[in-house]
């Protein structure tokens, strides 16, 4: 039966004799499989017996089986079809229960993959699975490693805007290094359309009274204010529906601060939220109130009743100025010419015992553009306890790395309660002139909700970013877990958790898909190994890699299993790395997939490859079992399949 179908499928193809290369990739895309035309054409080349650069409908089959017909599925198909020739409902319904943990009972799931993914019209019509069926099914997006629950937005969105992590950018305008690197509106629209929720805007004052957008004091391209906001505006709810905060780091003069607001106010119009909400007068709002909003962060005058009462009031000319202190950092930390912490007004030094420890500047703030600041206030960071003393609701801190890095390490408890209150941002450091990231992870381990990275440069802080935003739906927020968010928590990132549920994850990685071949190859080969490498808090900070197995990009089988014991799992995430052994240059990087541990579906299931640059490379992937088993301490059953 399966002959004749695939017969009758190929058969047209060849009435004019034997096919080329090109139609063979063409005919086995037509037959539902997904091809690296690399590896068809070293095939291809295998199986063209006179090396004339035709095949025969025989050669065809051959290469189709090659391709189709990979032997870990053939062992797994025979497991439960009992080496027979089709699964019937019964088997196939055992199978997704047993191994892919399908807690839907009923036979008609297994109907529906039939109906859905059975090619052979007479097989289907008998309620069977052919080997055919079961290869596409096993290759689809139901199979992939990410729970497709995860791909919508399924966590409460009802909490506070400080009770979730938002995806966030530094210097979205850039699209290469900070220094002499062009400025570019695809910085925003990519960043966008990559789910990202909160984009920052350095704004400076421009020629005829438009200001501008660029990396002050340094030799990167301008782009006009104006631009960037329409910009926005087309592409801020195209990938989520949740609020846009604009990240306004400010160095106009009043007169273009107000151009700002005019440009803000036409060009958004309702979607610009200038006024605090009736419901939420002393706490922030929630994402879902705050649907499709544009939420403007920037430095502040009065309270957001003052707001009110000024609100249809005409406000051109009218500007105040206050003085702010801030603690001056030492050479080679944030605090460089038009950092965000030292945005070039005028400074005047205040000694302490002689020692130069703060400085005093005055800033001046157009009201038209104050008025716009509901929610989202900028407040410089002084320490802890000041802002648990005087902090508001709405006022959110930016702190550089290096500071941040320093409060993680010595008061990280302290950290987590200021989190917990108050949205704060985590920006690179100046000295990363050539756009580079830090690790994003040591941040969210301590609920920072702005963790604020250069989308422009790829690697491994944007592939954990990419990773940790596949949740909710890839909506840009995602809620913090519970010990992040409760009034009493203990929790501290450097310490042994109690407030968690330790998980057990052991992975079997069985082989690789069509992975891409080494640069290094001539052909389709490559040396092939991967790395598990698990981001977390400390503690579960581990990698481990499989053997080397050497001139095989097509398929590589590895059939080893590895173990790792989460302590918070969920804070996790699990990167898989395919690498090229290179004994003299160092291995090359092939491909990786990251994503949350409690987002990794159980059973038979393929991991999606991405290149560096963070496009996808299907069909290349990894062939896996997962079998998770959560810990129970905080329970009175011993452990319970999660």
């Amino acid at each position: 039966m399966e002959n004749k179908w695939f017969l009758s499928m190929i058969r047209d193809e060849f009435r004019g004799g034997k096919i080329n290369l090109e139609k063979t990739h063409k005919l086995l895309e037509k037959l539902d499989i997904q091809c690296n035309y690399v590896h068809v054409k070293s095939i291809f080349k295998d199986n063209d017996r006179l090396k004339q650069g035709r095949i025969t409908i025989e050669e065809f089959r051959s290469i189709y089986r090659i391709i189709a017909h990979r032997e870990e599925i053939v062992e797994i198909f025979n497991t439960y079809s009992g080496n027979q020739k089709f699964l019937v409902e019964k088997n196939l319904l055992q199978f997704l229960i047993q191994e892919q943990y399908i807690l839907d009972m009923s036979q008609n799931i297994a109907f529906e993959i039939i109906q859905k993914y059975e090619p052979i019209e007479e097989v289907k019509r008998a309620h069977r699975m052919s080997f055919e069926g079961f290869i596409r099914y096993m290759g689809s997006s139901e199979c992939l490693i990410f729970k497709p629950d995860c791909g919508r937005v399924y966590q409460d969105m009802t909490q506070p805007l400080n009770d979730y992590f938002i995806s966030s950018s530094h210097n979205t305008y850039l699209i290469s290094d900070q220094l002499l690197g062009p400025s570019d509106l695809w910085g925003y629209v990519s960043a966008l359309v990559k789910g990202c929720r909160c984009l920052e805007i350095d704004c400076w004052d421009g020629s005829q009274n438009e200001p501008i957008v660029y990396h002050g004091y340094t030799l990167t391209s301008k782009l006009l204010f104006k631009t960037v906001i329409q910009a926005i505006h087309k592409y801020a709810f195209l990938t989520s529906d949740y609020p846009v905060v604009l990240s306004l780091e400010n160095h106009c003069s009043p007169s273009q601060q107000e151009v700002m607001a005019d440009t803000l106010q036409s060009v958004f119009g309702d979607a610009l939220l200038s006024d605090m909400l009736d419901d939420f007068p002393d706490k922030l709002p929630s994402p879902e109130v705050l649907k499709f909003k544009v939420l403007v962060r920037n430095k502040k005058i009065g309270t957001l009743r003052e707001t009110r009462e000024r609100k249809g009031s005409n406000k051109h000319g009218q500007v105040e100025e206050f003085e702010e202190i801030y603690q001056d950092e030492i050479k080679g930390s944030e605090t460089l010419i038009g950092s965000e912490d030292n945005p070039g007004k005028e400074d005047e030094i205040i000694s302490v015992a002689g020692v130069p420890l703060f400085k005093k500047r005055k800033v001046k703030v157009a009201l038209a553009l104050s008025d716009l600041v509901i929610y989202t206030k900028a407040e410089k960071f002084r320490s802890f306890q000041h802002s648990r003393l005087y902090q508001q609701f709405n006022e959110s801190n930016s702190i550089g790395e290096t500071e941040a890095r320093k409060l993680l390490k010595l008061r990280a408890h302290e950290f987590v309660l200021h989190t917990r209150r108050f949205i704060t941002r985590i920006y690179p450091k100046a000295t990363r002139t050539d756009s580079s990231n830090f690790n994003p992870q040591e941040f969210w381990n301590i609920g920072c909700q702005m963790v604020a990275l250069n989308f422009q440069t790829p690697g491994l802080p944007m592939d954990l970013q990419n990773g940790k935003f596949l949740d909710n739906g890839g909506s840009g927020y995602i809620l913090k877990p519970q010990f992040l968010r409760d009034i009493k928590t203990q929790f501290n990132p450097n310490k042994s958790p109690n407030q968690s549920d330790p998980v057990t994850l052991t992975i079997r990685l069985i082989s690789g898909i069509q992975l891409p071949p080494s640069n290094h190859s001539s052909s389709n080969k490559a040396d092939a190994l991967v790395i598990l490498e698990l981001f977390g808090v400390p503690n579960d900070q581990t990698k481990q890699q499989t053997r080397v197995i050497k001139r095989n990009a097509f398929s590589p089988r590895w059939n080893e299993t590895f173990t790792f014991i989460i302590q918070v799992p969920e804070l996790a995430l699990m990167r898989f790395v395919v690498e090229s052994q290179g004994l003299i240059t160092g291995n090359e990087f092939l491909g990786q997939y990251t994503l949350p541990v409690l987002s990794m579906n159980k059973g038979y299931r393929r991991v999606p490859l991405f290149s560096k640059m963070g496009e996808s490379l299907e069909p290349a992937s990894l062939f896996v079992y997962i079998c998770k088993i959560i810990i129970c301490k905080n329970r009175n059953i011993e452990q319970v399949h999660l």
